[in-house]
């Protein structure tokens, strides 16, 4: 394990994938609590909208995640909340929607699109020290907005209806919330890709939920787990000579299986 720290890109890989930790263990614990992962995972689908955009006007193609995951996750909260149509299937229509534009903006950028498989499914191996410095500016933003509305979002996750009636804009709290998920989907983009990045938002803080019911709890063991998996995940990956994104997130995946049957088994043994 130690010998890997020999090469840079091994290095680089290693820190990208501690920060992604952190902006995946502090959102995945609201996603998970409050039950969005459906429109998580719309919005991630979506940003492959921004991807295409990228390629399309010749800049790196996160510079485009950044504001059309955003402008979709908006658009999600927006039509969910304030039209008839039910969330669910505005979630759907722009999932689909946002990953064809990304298609038709590839197909009309002349030329071959280098590294589109790892938008898609992770390169965590590729990731530059450009992508570090985003990343990092990325989960300090994450980080301060959650220091300054954690009560509140902590309300809106448990009982939106209460904290309607305490007198909070609930609206606009959970717009905010779904803005901090489509940051976290570009922070997430090159350690599993858009296909897979839902998963890592949400198994680490599935396995947490199973420990304890308090926020910052679950985001201490959220982020601890997270930083562990993707590890053990890269890994298996440099090791056996797998797909990086999809070693992390099948490593999760048997994680949360192995903590569910271990915790369950406990009760009931109980």
């Amino acid at each position: 394990m130690i010998g890997i720290l020999e090469y840079e890109f091994m290095r680089t890989a290693l820190i990208a994938a501690l920060l992604a930790s952190i902006a995946c263990g502090i959102v995945g614990v609201y996603v998970v609590v409050k039950r969005i992962v459906f429109i998580s995972g719309g919005i991630a689908h979506a940003a492959f909208g921004g991807v295409g955009l990228g390629y399309f006007l010749g800049v790196d193609p996160i510079l485009g995640v950044i504001p059309f995951s955003i402008a979709s996750a908006l658009s999600m909260g927006v039509i969910g909340r304030r039209t008839k149509i039910p969330e669910d299937t505005a979630i759907g229509i722009l999932w689909a929607m946002g990953m064809a534009f990304g298609i038709i903006l590839i197909g009309l950028t002349p030329g071959y699109a280098p590294d589109l498989f790892g938008y898609l499914f992770g390169s965590i191996l590729m990731v530059s020290t450009s992508d570090l410095i985003m990343m990092l500016c990325l989960d300090a933003a994450i980080i301060v907005v959650v220091l300054l509305f954690h009560r509140e979002f902590q309300a809106i996750s448990f009982d939106e209806e209460y904290a309607t009636a305490a007198g909070l804009h609930t609206e606009r709290l959970y717009l905010l919330l779904l803005c901090l998920i489509a940051l976290t989907v570009v922070v997430l983009i090159k350690v599993a890709g858009v296909i897979l990045v839902i998963a890592l938002l949400t198994i680490p803080a599935a396995i947490g939920r199973q420990f304890t019911h308090r926020l910052s709890g679950m985001m201490c063991i959220s982020v601890f787990l997270s930083a562990v998996l993707t590890i053990c995940g890269l890994w298996l990956s440099y090791a056996f000579n797998l797909p990086s994104g999809a070693t992390i997130v099948l490593v999760a995946g048997i994680a949360f299986i192995v903590s569910v049957f271990s915790f369950h088994g406990k009760v009931i043994h109980n």
